[in-house]
């Protein structure tokens, strides 16, 4: 009875520190998924860009017999 007194605490610290570590994580987590969606909300229009980029530079060389 008397050990379970002492360790309460220290068992509560434990779990007290678990559950931080949990929440932490799970925020973290939250704001890793906020940011993905973001990037894969753009990321067609960023493709599109790119490659159109892509073209402008590569066309004109292949007109002019460069390759």
């Amino acid at each position: 009875m008397s050990d379970e007194k002492k360790s309460g605490p220290i068992r509560m610290a434990a779990i007290d520190t678990m559950v931080a570590d949990m929440k932490y994580k799970g925020q973290i987590l939250a704001r890793t998924n906020k940011l993905e969606s973001g990037i894969m909300g753009s990321g067609i229009v960023g493709f599109a860009i790119g490659l159109a980029f892509a073209l402008i530079l590569v066309v004109p060389v292949i007109l002019m017999g460069g390759v």
